[in-house]
Order: structure tokens, then C-alpha cells, then sequence
């Protein structure tokens, strides 16, 4: 009787693992067939790509040949990044998500270390070590750490994601304990950005960590109260920039973060110097007017305008093109964004959807920064304008992430692809 219970046993057991090498085989192969790469969000990529390359041969020629003696010198160069890294975005396009998630959070220690050492072998340019310089490149570590806190925080909600669900009393230890690990990375991150300097970079990663953390489904409560303590913040520190506007004017009282904050309150209180940037910015969009000067025609680019290829360009953009030409820029850039959101609601696995909705708000709050800084609606940060401003590992590194999310589209059921 025994040996036959032992031998029912070991024929279930043995079924069990027949039907589980099945199943493992069967998504291998479901895996293996993957759908075609995301077309319209591979067109909405080309095409603002092409624009940007255009917009940096027509913003940048008067410097270029100023600083360089070759007038299409930053063209050139953006042009054969832009090459690269479309071959580099189809490239990633067919890397299995499961590789990505493999080396996620090697990918952010990886980052970590880098941001250790350009403190240290970095070069400083305008008064902060933020490059590595390889050659005729130069990398930013904190573009790599970008990407590399949206992907690790992508695989850390995975596997306790449940726990950052309920901020109540009941289950709060727990909710701190998984919360943790977040706050001590996110702080790591901002301290040794702080030291390089570049405090756009910190805006940015912890803005990009709130869009991964909220799609991986942390409290809302928590969510309004990060964002309710933000506001009171930011309030506070325009309403003490005001009230001490004249003193920190007239004696320079105050770190250069609030100087920024003043001449972003008062332009014209300085416009030879504080103000200076802002204000010719604001001239460029404004001569644009409706239908702008034509492409080519700018006036603000013959060295009024600093950063004029860079940081600024969408103040060319607004001169060259007008009203017309930069909101149709912006609705392409809104509709990109949509398709990212629409590719992270419909993808397979929750890190892909995690990937897809941190690399999209990233997109999202990059454009929006850059923009707003460039029409005064915010103080002036060094934030670039993807697809847009000069930079070739920058731009690079932007393609790349365009073809995780091909790669990301690639797994969505036939069913829900459109």
C-alpha cells in the first residue's frame, strides 16, 4: 500500500513538473515572438528629432564661428550624435525587458560610483565638476543616474511594492521600513549632485522618483502631503526673495540660488548681468510674434543670447518659427508624451509599465522645466530641451531610453497594440 501512495506521489509530482516545464517553454516562446516596434512613437521621435538637429545648424552658426572659426562646427556634431543614437535607439528596441531588469540596479550603483569620481577626476566648467571628458566627449554621470533611479526603483516597487500602498496606523513600520530604502538612495543621489553643483539635476531625479513611486501605487495621501509641503516651500522662499528684493539687489546678500530667484522676480533690475539671460530670452519670443522671422533669421543668436543653441534654444525656436511653429513643437512633444503614458498602461509586466512611466515623466517634466525657464514662468535652471538642445551624450543617452520604450511596446498583446 505504501509503495503504491509513494508511487501516486511520484507520478503527480512528476505530471506537476512536466506541466511547469510546459508553461516555462510556452512563455519562452511567447517571449521570443515579440510584436513590432511602437511605430507612432518611433515617428514622433524622428520627427522632433529631425527639427532639433535643424534648430542647433540655425541657433548656433554665429557662435560657432565666433568661438570656433567653423560656423557648422556644433551642427556636425549633433548631427553624427543623433545618427549614433538612432542606430543606438533601434539597437536597445530588441533587448529583452528581462535584461534590463537584470542589471537595473547595477545600473545605479554604477551611476552612484560615477558621481563619486567626477567629484573628484571631473572636469569644471562656469564653477561646477559635472563632465567626464573622453576625448572630444563629454558625459554627465547625472544623465546616467537618471535612468538609472527609474529603473531600480522599477524593480525595488516590484518586489515590495505593496507596503508603500498604506500609510495608515496599522501598518505604518512596515510602510516606513519599505519606504526607507528610497529616501536613503534619493538622498545619497542629491547630496553628491549638491557637491558638484547641480540642483537641476536634483529637481529633476526626485521629480522622476514621485512619477515611479506614484504609478508603482504609494499612498495618496502621502503623495498630497510631499506635494502640499513643495508648495509651501516654494512660496516661502519667493515671498522671502521679494520682501528682501531691494537689499539683496543692492549688496549681493544671499546664496546664488536666491539670486537667481530675485532676477527672476525683477529682470530688469539688473539687465546688464542678473537679468541679462532672461530678458533676451523674452525679447527672442517676443520678435517672434505670430508666424515668426523665418528659419534662419534670428537676431538674438548673433551673441546677445547666451546658451543660445543649448539651454535657450526653444527662445530661437519661438523668434525663426513664432507662435505657429513652437505650438505645433509642443503638441508634437504632447502627443509623444501620451504615447509613452499609453505605452506604460498597456504594457506587460508592471516593471515594464514602471520603465515606461518613469521614462516618460521624465520626457514630460524635462520639456516642461526647460520651457518654463525659457519663458520666465520659472527661475532659470540649467535644464535642456530633449531631442532640442546641444549635446551629444545627452542626446544619446535620450535615444537610448526612446528605444527602451520601443522595447517596452514591442511586448504589448497584439489585442491592445494600436
Amino acid at each position: 500500500m505504501k509503495q503504491e501512495e509513494r508511487m501516486a506521489k511520484t507520478g503527480y509530482a512528476q505530471a506537476r513538473y512536466e506541466r511547469t516545464r510546459q508553461l516555462d517553454i510556452d512563455n519562452a516562446i511567447a517571449a521570443e515572438k515579440r510584436g513590432r516596434v511602437d511605430l507612432p512613437l518611433l515617428l514622433l521621435v524622428l520627427i522632433l528629432l529631425t527639427i532639433g538637429v535643424i534648430m542647433v545648424l540655425s541657433a548656433s552658426f554665429a557662435s560657432a564661428y565666433y568661438e570656433l572659426g567653423d560656423p557648422t562646427r556644433y551642427f556636425t556634431r549633433q548631427l553624427s550624435f543623433a545618427v549614433g543614437g538612432v542606430a543606438v535607439m533601434m539597437l536597445v528596441s530588441n533587448v529583452s525587458m528581462k535584461i534590463f531588469r537584470k542589471y537595473s540596479m547595477l545600473l545605479l550603483a554604477g551611476s552612484i560610483a560615477l558621481l563619486v569620481l567626477v567629484l573628484f577626476f571631473g572636469v569644471t566648467r562656469n564653477y561646477a565638476r559635472r563632465w567626464f571628458e573622453i576625448g572630444p566627449i563629454s558625459i554627465q554621470p547625472s544623465e546616467i543616474a537618471k535612468l538609472g533611479v527609474i529603473m531600480s526603483f522599477a524593480v525595488m516597487i516590484c518586489k515590495n511594492g505593496e507596503d508603500l500602498r498604506h500609510f495608515k496606523k496599522g501598518s505604518r513600520i512596515k510602510f516606513l521600513k519599505a519606504f526607507a530604502p528610497y529616501v536613503m538612495i534619493l538622498g545619497m543621489i542629491a547630496v553628491l549632485l549638491r557637491l558638484e553643483p547641480h540642483n537641476s539635476a536634483i529637481i529633476i531625479i526626485v521629480a522622476i522618483a514621485a512619477v515611479v513611486l506614484f504609478a508603482g501605487g504609494l499612498d495618496m495621501r502621502l503623495c498630497l502631503l510631499a506635494i502640499a509641503i513643495a508648495v509651501v516651500a516654494i512660496v516661502g522662499v519667493v515671498y522671502y526673495a521679494e520682501k528682501n528684493f531691494a537689499t539683496i539687489n543692492e549688496t549681493g546678500v544671499g546664496s546664488y540660488e536666491m539670486g537667481r530667484i530675485v532676477y527672476w522676480l525683477h529682470p530688469d533690475a539688473d539687465p546688464t548681468d542678473g537679468g541679462y539671460q532672461v530678458l533676451q530670452s523674452l525679447y527672442a519670443i517676443g520678435s517672434g510674434g505670430l508666424t515668426g522671422l523665418g528659419l534662419g533669421q534670428s537676431r538674438q543668436k548673433y551673441l546677445y543670447l547666451p546658451e543660445e543653441h543649448n539651454d535657450y534654444i526653444f527662445a530661437i525656436v519661438c523668434e525663426e518659427l513664432g507662435f505657429v511653429g513652437a505650438a505645433l513643437i509642443l503638441v508634437l512633444f504632447a502627443i509623444l508624451i501620451m504615447r509613452g503614458f499609453w505605452i506604460a498602461m498597456h504594457a506587460r509586466t508592471k516593471y515594464d509599465a514602471l520603465l515606461a512611466a518613469g521614462i516618460t515623466g521624465m520626457l514630460a517634466i524635462q520639456t516642461f522645466l526647460n520651457i518654463s525657464v525659457v519663458t520666465n514662468f520659472l527661475p532659470c535652471t540649467g535644464i535642456s530641451l530633449p531631442f532640442f538642445s546641444y549635446g551629444g551624450s545627452a542626446l544619446a543617452i535620450q535615444l537610448a531610453e526612446m528605444g527602451i520604450l520601443l522595447s517596452i511596446s514591442r511586448d504589448i498583446p497584439a489585442t491592445k497594440a494600436g
